[in-house]
Parts: C-alpha cells; structure tokens; sequence
C-alpha cells in the first residue's frame, strides 16, 4: 500500500514520492531557544519523530534537520530582562530543549543548523533576492517584495486583500506594501548584529530557514513541516522568497500538526494556562506524554487535561501489563503443534498488524494504529490464561518490537544496554571505597559520581555516552535538570 500525506499546500492526501528515490530530505521547524519548551513545541517534534521512524521503518534513507533559532527578537528581550547576552540565554535554552526532547524519546537530528552559523548563506540569499528585483533596501532594512510574487498566499489559500486587511500594525514607512516582511533588520551599535552589504543588522526570521535548508538539502526539498501556527506567515513567506531566488519548487509535501488545547483553549501565557514540558515531566512519566500526544491523529487539535492526561496513563499502562504477562509467559519448552484455536489468534495477531501499518500508511494516524494494539492485547489477554503456543507468543513479541521501533513506546529498558556504565560506576566505587556507606549517602554519592561521568561526555563531545546515562536514569525513575549552578537529579513522581 503506497503511504499517503496530507499536503497543507494542496489540501488533500496524496501519495508520497520522493524526489530521490529511496531517500528523504526533511526539515522541520525548530524552537526559537529563549524559554523552557511547552507542550505545544513536544508534540510537533513527537509527531514528526514518529513520521521519521517510520519512514525509516519502510526502507527509506531520511535526513532530518531541525534548525534552532538563536537569533530573535525575543532572545534578545529576554537577555534583557536577565542582565545576560543574547548568545548565552540561546545557548542554555537550547540545552534544555535538548533535555526535554530526549526525555521524551525523540530521536536526535542529523543536523541542528543554528542561525548564527549561516550569517553568510543568510546575506548571500538575501543579496541574491535584491538582485532578482524580489526585495529591495529601505534605511538599512531588507524587504520581500510580496507584490512581485503572484502565488503569494498559496499555502495558506489567502489573498493579498484578505492578508492586508489583517495586518494589525501601525503602518511602516520603510516598506513599499504593508505585507512585504523583513529580511535584514538594521541594529544599533549596543545590539547583536552583523556586518552586511545593507549595514549592521540580523536577519528577520523567515529567511532564516529557508538559507539554511537550502544548505543542507539544495534549492529543493521533500517534506517541510511544522506546527499549525506557521502556515502563515512563517511557512508562506518561505515559499515565496524560496521559490523566487530559486525558480524551482521549495517543498513537495508541507504537513502541519494541530494546536494543543487546554480545556478547550489554544495554550498560552496571557491565558494563564501555560505548561512547560519539564513541568508536565515532574507529575508524569515521560512515556505517557509522549503516549497521550500520539493518541490523536496528528493533524487534529488535542486538548489537555488532567483527566485526559491519566486517561493515556492508564491505556498505556495496559499495553504495558499485556506485553509484561506476555513476555511471562513465553517458555524455553520446545514448541508443540499448533491447534486449530493457535492458528486463529496467529491469524487475529496478522490481522492487527495489517491494520497497524495500514493506519501508519494513511497519513500516520497513531490513534488507529494504537487502537490496533490494543485490540491485539485484548486478544493475547484472553489466550495468554489458556495454554499457549509459544510460536504465536513469540510471533506476537516480535510485533510488539516492530510497534515499539515506530513508536518508540512500551519498550522496557534493557539492564545490558548500561553494561559498560553500570561496570565503570562500580570501578570509581571501589576507588572511592564507599560501598560501605549507608544507603542515603550511597544513592547520593553514586549519583554524584554518574553526574560527572555525563558532564566529562558532554565536555568530550561524547554525546552517545551522555544521552545513554540520561536514558538509563530516565528509565530508573531518576530526571535530571541542568542549571546555572549545574546538573540537579531527582526521583520522578508518578
């Protein structure tokens, strides 16, 4: 069955192809790094986690780039409010997005371009556009000329008139047309900025992006995505600078996740009713918000509360007690005859598979293909008190490791994947000849000693090493939080 995407720019599924074939280019919008991440910013990258294993998944190649945005406006604010640079509040709030992200099991990106390590595409693109005639210099700012592009709208299927009738603000001088957006913005000498053919100045925010896709992945690209709030104008303006400097197709496919909800209203700070991922984290298993963010078909709003948030914490909590019982009862006894009952749970077990992945093929609606685990655990629930076929158990673990790949969910933490850190903690104890201390100073000396071990990786480079200590201590019920003062460890509260 070919896989089918909802294409924002189109409007309808379509069969996904790739430019090349066997292999995809895609680049997901990343976080403006100026504050801890909410749960909005955890479910475009869940989301787009699981897209990307799955791709995987189906045999294809996948480059995956998330960009950081290290160079804004609201960056600068806040090093303002904290008396710190601009450079030093980017660099600790992309550390703790790192965090966040790998507590919740997304897998890392192949590439993190930063913005400002792309000065020089940024302006060459830029530089590029002026030339074309689609922008134009204005007392030291840059602006696209939104007048010059005809599909100017396409994905958001606005019109000029409708966009223009929208703009809320007072009326900017520098500009020939009020929609035309900002390029490179003049900076003061006491502000961050660089050096330009325009002045000292930074760049606006939606040329950022497309510079630094166009580095990686050339003037066009696979899939473009992100969350709902950036079809328009981030996502729009893209297109249209992209595709007038290039003269080719930015994007194939552009898919957008739908807004997180809280009792029914769009999450924010004016409302009051804003929540970071590290304080979701501190009341629930990173396992079930991960869960209860796949529990929606993607594209869909979803609404969090406290009773929908214990709701996935019970439903994967039952995943996990059917996959526990039937790894129980899996035997070494030599497999017997199947009877006529083994074949029909083998044949139900098929069954839920197919409609696994066929839920996964249709625009990678989770909700289906986890509702089809369910159905196969209440299959395997019932047959599991009988006597067993162990073939039909083993065949049923093996579709719980392939969902697990895919999801990256009700996986038990392997004690041999820690082998090797497990084996040099207990060498620095005998070192330190503490095994003979008592309990609560153990557990905080053991701690303190494994904090070091992941700051010596992180200071090496050695990133594998650091994340495989926070991974194991994360499925040890132990989180850890890096401050100003440094790393901090706790016991999760269930």
């Amino acid at each position: 069955m070919a896989q089918r995407i909802y294409n924002t720019l189109s409007g309808k599924r379509e069969n996904l192809e790739s430019r090349e074939k066997g292999k995809l280019h895609i680049y997901v919008c990343g976080p403006t790094v100026y504050d801890y991440s909410h749960l909005g910013h955890a479910r475009v990258y869940v989301v787009f986690d699981v897209i990307r294993r799955y791709l995987e998944h189906s045999g294809n190649e996948v480059i995956y780039i998330n960009n950081l945005t290290d160079v804004n406006d609201k960056i600068i604010k806040r090093a303002e409010e904290t008396g710190d640079t601009p450079e030093s509040v980017a660099e600790r709030f992309s550390e703790e997005f790192f965090i966040d992200m790998d507590s919740l099991g997304v897998k890392r990106a192949d590439f993190y371009p930063k913005v400002s390590e792309h000065i020089t595409e940024i302006t060459g693109m830029i530089a590029g556009l002026v030339e074309k005639g689609y922008a134009y210099e204005s007392a030291g700012d840059v602006y696209f000329n939104t007048s010059k592009v005809n599909e100017y709208g396409k994905l958001s299927r606005q019109n000029l008139e409708k966009i223009i009738a929208g703009i809320r603000v007072d009326a900017n001088e520098k500009k020939k047309n009020q929609e035309d957006f900002a390029l490179w913005k003049s900076a003061g000498d006491n502000e961050q900025g660089w050096d330009s053919p325009w002045g000292r100045g930074r760049p606006g925010w939606h040329i950022e992006c497309s510079a630094m896709a166009m580095k990686y992945f050339g003037e066009s690209l696979d899939i473009h995505g992100g969350g709902q709030d950036l079809v328009f104008p981030h996502h729009e303006n893209e297109i249209a600078q992209s595709e007038a400097y290039s003269g080719k197709e930015f994007a194939k496919y552009w898919m957008h996740n739908g807004f997180v909800t809280v009792d029914k209203e769009k999450m924010g700070k004016s409302l009051g009713n804003f929540f970071t991922v590290r304080e979701i984290l501190k009341k629930h298993r990173p396992e079930v918000v991960r869960y209860f963010l796949l529990s929606t078909q993607y594209r869909k709003p979803i609404d969090f509360t406290e009773e929908a948030i214990n709701e996935a914490k019970s439903s994967l909590e039952g995943i996990e007690n059917s996959l526990s019982n039937l790894k129980h009862a899996i035997t070494v006894k030599e497999g017997t005859e199947k009877t006529k009952d083994d074949k029909e749970v083998l044949k139900k077990i098929d069954y839920y598979r197919t409609q696994f992945f066929a839920a996964m093929d249709d625009d990678f609606n989770t909700r289906e293909a986890i509702s089809s685990v369910h159905q196969m655990c209440t299959v395997l629930n019932s047959y599991i008190v009988e006597n067993p076929n162990n073939e039909v158990l083993r065949e049923a673990l093996d579709n719980f490791e392939e969902f697990s790949q895919i999801l990256n969910l009700f996986e038990e933490q392997d004690i041999d994947q820690n082998e090797e850190i497990i084996a040099h903690l207990r060498k620095l104890m005998r070192e330190l000849e503490v095994k003979k201390l008592k309990d609560d100073y153990t557990v905080s000396g053991l701690m303190r000693l494994v904090l070091l071990e992941r700051e010596k990786a992180r200071k090496e480079n050695d990133y594998e090493k650091s994340d495989k200590i926070r991974e194991g201590l994360s499925h040890m019920g132990i989180v850890i939080e890096d401050t100003e003062e440094g790393p901090r460890w706790q016991f999760r509260r269930s």
